[in-house]
């Protein structure tokens, strides 16, 4: 079995295929240690009940399809929310260590729309002590897990997967791996907008290509959330992200005019809005004019006692010391939206995250199905651990219904002359100069708010974009081969970028994450998820009835004194 990502979701099928027996090789183009899944700091859900008896799995299940706008597929969000519970025992048995009670009770907290505390953590470092706990059980598994291996393309033969080609990132070594199946955990795409909370080499659409040149589909790339408060500067830690700790904290924001914005956009709620609202205000200031200099707008938090932000806020104090020395005990500091999440990705059945493609799997940020228009917080950790379970097993049930495997010589071929014609590629433009080209096209036309107009535009821009692709140079040199996989991200990068205006453009509406200002208004015709592909472009999929169980416990939930998601 090969697993593409090793992130918690990667990590934790790779586990799940190990402990049954099953021969997994996991790789990933970056450190595993440095995993995107390690900057998750808020919380993991589950309806343990521990702090309020009342929860339930369907309850959990109510709230994240209301967060929705009922746009998430009512089957998947019921496989998470039943399995969360044993999600958490799997990280117990593994040896991660939750915040507790006094009695020994996982300690649970609220965290945006959630009826009941149901938000399980471990400081303000979850996502990181999820990835050690998962690290540390692989390797007491012998797992071999490959850092700094760059995919390039998945190998199919009539409509199966049969494995995978790509490089070492420092040496160019090429490395053929057959596999009786695939499971794709290698995120989303936030990184093709110009400010995001993803580092550089991540989340830049590859298993979105991957995925599609094997023959799967998107779903929803148009739905995408953007993070309130991101850094503007340095450049390139552009879209860092200042904890919501800060707002939730007591934080305030603050236009160029000294206005205190959010009275005008949420006066119950002001700060402790939702992110999509936040983010949306934010936006309106900054495109109204009323932003500052450098196109964002003020948090402060220095009229909070200097001893609160040492205590609660002491990572957001440190890293804009390191990144600005900016000493927020005293002056504000310099936000704008960030691209965040992708809630949308591969095209997956429910009940197993199979694809279109026999044999391949899309699990974590990489898939599609929970979110909908908008992530209800805490929920893509468990999302990783349920969904690394099941398509754990059943890959390994797909691989032991095999009784043969055809391969392919011309698709190895084609992957191998694609490497080879990349490294004999001189042309004149840059890869990392398009690759900003095509940020800043989805910044401008496709960030927080959208409309026909400029989504038209941008898929002109992209056009001019793709052509001068065919013209790229690409230089490895005795640093390592990163310009190659630049290149690759820039081919991964655009395909995305395509998808997601496309879809775009076809959602005339505005419903959660997704604002159209010539639509600004909530189309029930549009309750549906939008599938698109190369060759079928954007079709509309219907998406199943929420039971009737559900239904009843779908209400408005109090955001007295919460955060909200």
């Amino acid at each position: 079995m090969l697993v593409i990502g090793t992130g918690g979701a990667g990590l934790r099928a790779s586990i799940e295929l190990a402990e049954a027996g099953v021969d997994v090789l996991a790789v990933g183009k970056r450190p595993k240690d440095d995993a995107h899944t390690a900057l998750a700091a808020g919380g993991i859900n589950a309806a343990l009940a521990t702090m309020d008896p009342e929860d339930s799995w369907q309850q959990h299940a109510a709230d994240t399809l209301k967060e929705s706008y009922l746009l998430a597929d009512p089957r998947t969000v019921e496989i998470v929310t039943q399995g969360a519970a044993r999600g958490i025992e799997d990280l117990e048995r593994y040896g991660m260590a939750f915040a507790r009670e006094e009695d020994g009770r996982i300690s649970q907290r609220f965290f945006g729309a959630h009826k009941f505390r149901r938000t399980a953590f471990a400081g303000d470092y979850t996502g990181l002590e999820i990835q050690r706990t998962l690290i540390r059980r692989t390797e007491q598994l012998g797992i071999p897990v490959l850092d700094g291996v760059y995919i390039t393309r998945l190998l199919v033969h009539d409509g199966a997967v049969f494995g995978a080609y790509g490089f070492d990132l420092t040496h160019g070594t090429r490395y053929l791996i057959h596999a009786d199946s695939v499971i794709l955990a290698a995120g989303g795409h936030t990184r093709i907008w110009r400010r995001t909370s993803s580092r550089r080499d991540e989340n830049t659409g590859d298993s979105f290509r991957l995925a599609v040149e094997a023959g799967a589909r998107l779903r929803d790339p148009e739905l995408v959330q953007f993070h309130p408060s991101g850094i503007i500067e340095p450049e390139n830690a552009a879209g860092t992200l200042v904890s919501e700790a800060a707002r939730g904290e007591g934080g305030i924001l603050r236009n160029a005019l000294g206005e205190r914005f959010m009275n005008r956009y949420d006066p119950v709620r002001m700060e402790l809005s939702t992110r999509d609202r936040v983010a949306l205000a934010a936006y309106t200031e900054i495109k109204e004019d009323r932003g500052t200099p450098k196109g964002g707008v003020w948090l402060d938090v220095s009229h909070l006692p200097r001893q609160t932000i040492m205590t609660r806020l002491p990572r957001v104090y440190q890293s804009l010391l390191d990144l600005q020395m900016l000493d927020i005990t005293r002056d504000p500091i310099e936000i704008a939206p960030t691209a965040h999440y992708s809630m949308g990705g591969v095209w997956v059945r429910p009940e197993d995250h199979s694809t279109d493609v026999r044999g391949l799997y899309a699990i974590g940020e990489a898939s599609s199905g929970l979110h909908g228009a908008n992530r209800l917080g805490g929920n893509s950790l468990i999302e990783l651990l349920v969904f690394g379970r099941i398509t754990g097993q059943a890959a390994a049930a797909y691989s032991e219904s095999l009784t043969a495997q055809p391969r392919s010589a011309t698709a190895v071929a084609a992957a191998r002359a694609e490497i080879d014609e990349l490294l004999a590629a001189d042309g004149p433009e840059n890869v990392r100069a398009l690759q900003r080209a095509i940020r800043n096209t989805m910044t401008e036309h496709a960030g927080v708010v959208r409309d026909e107009q400029g989504l038209r535009a941008g898929l002109t821009e992209l056009a001019s974009i793709e052509k001068r692709m065919q013209d790229v140079g690409v230089h490895p040199d005795i640093a390592g081969f990163q310009d190659l996989a630049h290149a690759f991200d820039l081919k991964s990068a655009a395909l995305a970028a395509r998808a997601t205006l496309e879809a775009a453009l076809e959602r005339r509406e505005t419903r959660g994450c997704h604002n159209r200002s010539d639509h600004p208004g909530l189309d029930p015709a549009l309750q549906v998820n939008l599938v698109w592909s190369p060759a079928s472009g954007v079709t509309r999929e219907s998406i199943p009835a929420i039971p009737d169980e559900i239904t009843s416990l779908m209400e408005e939930v109090s955001t007295d004194g919460k955060l909200a998601e």
